[in-house]
């Protein structure tokens, strides 16, 4: 299904052809200019459940795409069963948020005063509303959730007593659990709120939780690597990143431009990804934002989606090791093939879904290349990318041989001191809340239903498809 994105704005359009839909539009109209992103999606939200009611209406029983068995038994890959509506995932072109590509995003979001990469609150606003904000509603969002970034004193002290051997990630997700004691969803919920209602309490809660996420990861942090020093006040005055390299312990103006960059890149990858789908899926049972977020944590903690930035950094380091730093072409190709001819992979290279180099890969180079060309694990890294894509499709068993994204994240944080890599995925956590919760907030605007497909036996898909007869004839 196409990105729905600008509903308001395309059904006024449609109004002055007259109809229903017409008449939704003209209740949109508001000032653009708003800052207050709950008082925009509440004009959005109701043109965007017309347009859907009337879509599904007209075209509810037209079939998209064919499911194969292939499809069944690979983890339902290219599958359309999902609608997200904050980003869509071309193979080609790559991610795109509401219609606009990386760079696009960083030219046209709005950034902090002396900064050049975008503030993760426009693309938040972004996915929210499918608009570009203006500055002073970026401005907002960062001391709204300024605000908001308190920890009740039980999770703090829940945070303060976990054992140090606690994986950072487990940590993470059982901090995220413990704030379901602010949910006002669940209140709600359980006071009978009606059904219409769902949607601003999901957006309450998912706006706390976004503005809790750098002090339960900055607490982490401190604990584990900073001896329990204290992550220091908020800072009404600085924007969403800022106060987390603060918080973190960072005063590199550097540092903060590339962490808004990361939580802006990282945010959201469309709905089929497994932190993603989890969230969505946990959230379609209507559990709050609380548990559901902290479900898609749980699975963004796995070797095969949010830990492989770390599996990259391992792998050069052994390179390194092995043979050190001024490698030469046929060292690295040796080493390569090596790799390989072993069993392995080359982590940080192919995607479940991308034909070409990931986007996400390139920004970071050019932030690379901008501010730490001389850097010799990124010398590294832009050696490995000349060499790895044609011995890859020399190969001839890999569809994308490019760089993804994790190929480069690791090696911009240790440029600047962050070298616990157990650490990293937590980093991609506090950026993935703002695409999952904006989806997850539109979950429930639209009314989605508990997700429940339909799954069968091997012996089931084997008569279906006439296997057996095949194999008796």
């Amino acid at each position: 299904m196409a990105l729905l994105r600008n509903a308001a704005f395309r059904l006024l359009a449609n109004s002055q052809k007259g109809g229903s839909l017409g008449m939704v539009a003209s209740r949109a109209q508001y000032s653009t200019d708003s800052t207050d992103l709950r008082e925009v999606m509440a004009h959005k939200v109701p043109a965007m459940q017309e347009e859907v009611k009337a879509f599904r209406k007209q075209y509810g029983n037209t079939k998209v795409g064919e499911i194969t068995v292939d499809m069944m038994y690979g983890g339902m890959r290219g599958m359309k069963g999902l609608v997200t509506e904050t980003s869509v995932l071309d193979p080609e072109e790559g991610i795109r948020f509401r219609g606009f590509s990386i760079p696009e995003c960083q030219k046209l979001l709005p950034s902090a005063e002396g900064g050049e990469e975008p503030l993760p609150e426009g693309l938040f606003w972004l996915l929210c509303t499918g608009d570009i904000p203006n500055k002073a509603q970026v401005d907002a969002l960062s001391k709204e959730w300024a605000n908001r970034a308190d920890l009740p004193p039980h999770v703090v002290n829940m945070l303060n007593n976990f054992p140090s051997n606690l994986h950072p990630m487990a940590q993470f997700s059982a901090a995220i659990t413990a704030l379901n004691s602010e949910s006002k969803f669940a209140k709600g919920y359980g006071e009978g709120a009606h059904k219409s209602k769902y949607w601003e309490l999901c957006f309450e809660d998912s706006m706390d939780l976004i503005a809790k996420l750098p002090t339960v990861a900055a607490t982490i942090y401190r604990n584990l690597y900073r001896d329990g020093t204290s992550i220091g006040a908020i800072d009404t005055s600085k924007d969403w990143s800022a106060n987390f390299t603060a918080m973190l312990g960072y005063d590199d103006p550097q540092f903060t431009e590339l962490m808004r960059l990361y939580l802006t890149i990282h945010s959201d990858h469309e709905g089929g990804n497994v932190s993603a789908h989890t969230t969505h899926l946990v959230g379609s049972a209507l559990s709050d934002p609380y548990l559901s977020f902290a479900a898609g944590m749980n699975g963004l903690a796995g070797p095969l989606h949010g830990l492989a930035n770390q599996e990259v950094l391992l792998w050069l380091t052994k390179l390194r090791a092995d043979i050190g730093d001024d490698v030469t072409e046929e060292q690295l190709k040796d080493f390569i093939w090596k790799t390989l001819k072993s069993g392995l992979v080359v982590p940080g290279y192919g995607h479940a879904v991308l034909r070409k180099t990931d986007p996400r890969y390139t920004c970071q180079r050019e932030f690379a290349l901008k501010h730490l060309p001389d850097d010799k694990m990124f010398k590294l890294v832009a050696k490995v990318y000349t060499v790895v894509p044609p011995i890859l499709t020399e190969l001839g068993k890999v569809k994308n041989p490019w760089p993804n994204v994790d190929a480069h994240s690791g090696v911009l944080l240790q440029h600047y001191g962050m070298t616990e890599m157990n650490y990293y995925t937590v980093l991609f956590g506090v950026s993935r809340a703002l695409g999952v919760l904006s989806s997850l907030v539109w979950d429930r605007a639209l009314g989605l239903p508990i997700e429940r497909p339909k799954s069968m036996s091997s012996e089931g898909l084997q008569k279906l498809v006439g296997a057996g007869a095949a194999k008796a004839a």
